[in-house]
């Protein structure tokens, strides 16, 4: 489920910073016709987007852009969990992922020979279906294994994604909400045609095959739901809000009943009822001709034919007149949410929304953000809007700190809706959303993906694109008066619905229970003709660009310290670090003065003028001080280039400490810690960092309480102040040459004297991995989670290539060994993956990671399907040669840009590197054998001890199976976390 984005909007020319007015724009619909084919498009559209209409009903929405050679494509149905049947919810879910599993012409080997056996599936699950006698259901279930096990064998697992890989494409996904189903590629623009040929046969006649396996996948996939407290808290939101229509009364999953009785007739017939062409568009952006775009899809798609598409009607909701108060029950930390209804996508009331939502957050100078954020009275707050077709929400977010209580919380986070409808706010802080949101949309339009993502979104909520487009501009006009009535019309102490997320076990949890499933063959070597031609076809050669770090990057010098810089060529939009050898294992106290930071002020100024000086601006700015380097950085307006570097130079080397703000941030801290015991993601990285290092490692090394409690305000300015007199380089990427831009930017540092010594911190030492161990950290969940781990040999740029390619074909995606044996295959997770991890820098050595998240009573049959591949390799020479073209065509179509190409020549400067390292691996990989990369996992994975981290409800777990698997150590909360 995907939030709807902020503002739709694509006005390019920016507004003057202080007045937020801009000359009008005119957006129109117009209509023209080239080669044959006629379109629509709005003019001034910086997007240069064309909206067809086949003669079979298909949208088709173009939008060329040449920065890339590649394409982000979505092909979208509307229609989701909304118009799932009532006795079959989570439908448009499972059929997302059934239409990856092939058709009649590929992911078979005989298709007369598999068909019977299909036929015989879908029957069996009806029975299945409608029999309640538990032990005719199992008997059912074994044949339903039994013949799913046949007819495997005439199935080719993933063929879908092999020739996805064999393209070159990335991001191979789907996603299911409300009221669409998307599935998502981006390719190289030479191989459209192959693309397409594959498109059109995917939804001509899709076969659902090897559906029980893929069904214990949304198994696991609803079980993770229920482990995660925000989805539960989220499903009860839509519940309160809208007990009428679906979006409250129906899942994207689905419940566990239905899920447990599925109908692949009733998956079929949702299938022909909305996967017609007058329901559905195909949406491109990036590099492609339109003219010769449109003639492409439409002869791959013709035979599509138009059908009416039954509407989704409802009884519209009734006003909520009092509170309604739910309650959720999970392990992480206690939040409340309230949620608001309001009216639809298509209306003006959710343009209106939205700009509520950033008067209340927007990450800098909302409501919220200076009330209860900055001022620190909560652990956290946030305003969002969620828009979908029928109706739209605001949903607001509150965290407690210490000792408050969610009535606590809820009655601030209501004070501020009083103030928002009382007018308590500056119309200046209109002006400052307007002059952000056109900088964050010149940065949208820049990237061929976004135009793509923002055009699906506008499509499948049925959004009028021309008043998208002109959206900024009326966002211009709107005043203060009305915000504040429309605050009063949809806003009160009473309309809401109020989510109080709990500590506790929610005994209400029932999870799916594991079906004997019996692992099915996958036919690795196995290809269809229909593949073996789409191979075949003809596509120009793209040929690679590499990086020259002493061309693509000016390099100078200023006050004794190198700049780097790399010129914007494309727009005004600039990013400035001042980038610090030193971080938290240097001093302790950095991380600490880093997160005080956003608190503080100078003698003339505080925090709160601060912020919003900055978000006039429209510049972003923070501090993060990593392990070994600290960054403070700033990006906006070449415009505001002087003012946001006196801004922040100001901030970091005048700021004073603020005894008030530090005893809160301090609070905050500490209740920060607690949560962070309380969620399951920190403490697997909690076990990663103590397997990697030991005891002491990077991920404890903090303060106590104690220690916390005897730290003064001024230790952290002072740490802050050191920071400005430190030696540091300079990052930038802007408009101006790099003597342009030194020319204007004032010293950091003060006076002429030396910079500041940089203090010598502590050191952790990689531990090499002698034995099998377990780590285990118990927590109250369904599933289990397990990371394999192990520490290998330090780095070296030879072995590049060979761990590109090894990475490609065994974990590294759905048509990877070990997706395609442990999920497809024997159904034992929802996501799993292994890698061969490169280090930071050439003085640290790589790491061997694997993962599986798995229901607890497939515990022990997970981690030995994993094993079976860390000890010994398949071979598949078909897959194999996919991973070797997939790589290359991917590196070939990459073009690295902007700010990525400092990265990049930080990237090899850390690891030694001279020269663009893809080069080396591109030219490589031709050469490269199985034989090497099995001689390579021979020597690095199989038959090697491993440390296996576990977070799970250790009552869920035999103390023999872990036993089993090393030398067991419960680590408490302390020992993981240091405090």
């Amino acid at each position: 489920m995907k939030k709807a984005k902020v503002f739709y909007v694509f006005a390019f020319l920016l507004a003057s910073v202080g007045s937020g007015k801009a000359q009008q724009t005119s957006y129109e619909w117009k209509q023209a016709s080239e080669e044959g084919y006629s379109y629509k498009y709005v003019s001034n559209d910086p997007t240069h987007s064309r909206f067809y209409t086949l003669q079979n009903g298909l949208t088709v929405i173009l939008s060329p852009s040449n920065k890339q050679p590649r394409i982000q494509t979505y092909i979208a149905t509307k229609a989701g969990s909304k118009t799932d049947p009532k006795d079959h919810t989570g439908l448009a879910h499972y059929l997302e992922h059934l239409l990856f599993k092939g058709t009649e012409r590929y992911g078979s080997l005989d298709w007369a020979k598999e068909k019977p056996l299909l036929d015989k599936i879908d029957g069996l699950y009806e029975s299945y279906n409608s029999t309640k006698d538990e032990v005719k259901r199992k008997a059912i279930y074994k044949e339903i294994d039994a013949v799913s096990g046949e007819a495997a064998k005439y199935a080719i697992a993933n063929e879908y994604d092999k020739l996805m890989s064999h393209m070159g494409a990335e991001g191979t996904n789907a996603f299911t909400s409300f009221e669409q189903t998307v599935y998502i590629e981006d390719i190289p623009n030479n191989v459209v045609d192959k693309f397409l040929a594959v498109q059109a046969e995917r939804f001509k006649s899709p076969v659902f095959r090897l559906f029980h396996t893929e069904l214990e996948a949304v198994y696991e996939e609803k079980n993770i739901g229920l482990d995660t407290d925000n989805r539960k808290a989220i499903e009860a939101m839509f519940e309160g809000l809208f007990p009428t229509n679906n979006y409250g009364q129906q899942t994207v999953i689905g419940t566990v009943e239905h899920l447990k009785n599925p109908s692949l007739k009733a998956i079929r017939a949702y299938f022909e009822t909305y996967y017609v062409p007058n329901n559905m568009g195909v949406i491109m952006s990036g590099d492609f001709d339109p003219n010769v775009m449109i003639k492409k899809i439409e002869a791959a798609f013709s035979y599509m034919k138009a059908k009416e598409v039954p509407p989704y009607t409802f009884d519209p909701e009734k006003p909520i007149s009092s509170p309604i108060l739910k309650e959720v029950k999970g392990p992480n930390a206690e939040f409340l949410f309230l949620g608001f209804r309001f009216p639809g996508a298509a209306s003006k009331d959710a343009q209106m929304l939205n700009l509520l939502g950033s008067i209340l957050t927007n990450g800098s100078a909302g409501l919220i953000d200076l009330d209860l954020v900055k001022s620190q009275k909560l652990l956290g707050a946030g305003a969002f809007p969620y828009i979908l077709k029928d109706y739209s929400m605001l949903i607001l977010q509150g965290n407690p700190s210490q000792g408050q209580s969610l009535d606590q919380v809820k009655e601030l986070l209501l004070a501020e809706l009083a103030k928002l409808r009382k007018g308590e706010f500056s119309e200046d802080l209109i002006t400052s959303i307007v002059n952000n949101e056109r900088k964050a949309q010149i940065a949208r339009n820049e990237s061929y993906q976004d135009r793509a993502e923002e055009l699906m979104g506008a499509f499948t909520s049925e959004l009028d694109w021309s008043n998208e487009l002109r959206n900024t501009d009326w966002l211009a006009t709107v005043t203060k008066k009305d915000i504040v009535d429309f605050a009063n019309k949809y806003l009160s102490n009473q309309n809401y619905v109020a989510i109080y997320k709990r500590q506790g076990v929610d005994e209400n949890v029932v999870k799916v229970i594991k079906p004997e499933i019996t692992p099915v063959t996958v036919n690795r070597e196995a290809q269809s003709e229909f593949l073996t031609k789409v191979n075949a076809m003809p596509e120009e050669e793209i040929k690679p660009v590499w990086l020259d770090y002493n061309k693509d990057i000016q390099k100078s010098s200023v006050y004794g310290v190198d700049v780097l810089a790399v010129e914007n060529k494309d727009n005004e939009l600039f990013s400035l670090v001042y980038r610090f050898p030193l971080g938290k294992w240097n001093n302790r106290l950095l991380g600490l003065a880093a997160g005080y930071f956003e608190f503080l002020g100078t003698k003339d100024k505080s925090s709160e003028q601060f912020s919003k000086a900055f978000y006039k601006l429209a510049t972003d700015f923070s501090v993060s001080a990593g392990n070994e380097e600290t960054t403070v950085s700033i990006a906006g307006l070449d415009r505001n280039f002087g003012p946001s570097v006196q801004l922040i130079q100001d901030l970091l080397k005048n700021c004073v400490a603020d005894q008030e703000a530090f005893e809160a941030y301090i609070a905050r801290l500490k209740k920060t810690r607690i949560n962070a015991k309380e969620n399951k993601g920190a403490i697997m990285d909690g076990l990663k960092a103590y397997a990697k290092y030991g005891a002491k490692n990077p991920f404890n090394y903090t303060f106590t309480d104690a220690e916390l409690d005897q730290l003064k305000a001024d230790d952290l300015v002072k740490v802050l102040h050191d920071l400005a007199q430190t030696k540091h380089s300079v990052l930038y990427f802007g408009p101006k040459k790099v003597a342009q831009m030194i020319a204007v930017l004032p010293a950091l540092k003060n006076g002429k004297g030396a910079f500041t010594a940089i203090p010598v911190g502590a050191s952790f030492k990689e531990l090499p991995t002698n034995e099998n161990q377990v780590l285990i950290s118990n927590y109250n969940m369904k599933q289990a989670e397990i990371f394999w781990f192990r520490n290998s040999d330090s780095y070296n740029t030879a072995l590049t290539p060979t761990v590109s390619l090894f990475n490609t074909y065994f974990g590294g995606g759905m048509g990877s060994i070990v997706f395609q044996t442990i999920r497809e295959s024997k159904a034992l997770a929802y996501s799993t993956y292994a890698f061969y991890g490169q280090p930071y820098k050439k003085e640290n050595h790589y790491t061997i990671g694997a993962y599986i998240g798995t229901q607890s009573d497939k515990f022990m049959d997970a981690i030995s399907g994993m094993n079976e591949l860390i000890n010994v390799l398949p071979e598949s020479s078909k897959s194999f040669e996919t991973a070797k073209l997939s790589l290359m065509k991917s590196i070939a179509s990459e073009r690295v840009t902007n700010t990525g190409i400092l990265n990049s020549y930080l990237a090899a400067e850390r690891l030694g590197n001279q020269t663009d390292i893809r080069k080396t691996v591109y030219e490589k990989i031709p050469v490269l054998t199985f034989a090497d990369v099995k001689a390579f996992h021979s020597k690095e994975f199989s038959k090697k001890p491993y440390i296996y981290c576990i977070v799970a409800d250790e009552s869920s777990l035999k103390k023999e199976d872990l036993d089993s698997l090393g030398k067991v150590r419960k680590l408490s909360l302390q020992e993981i976390f240091g405090y």
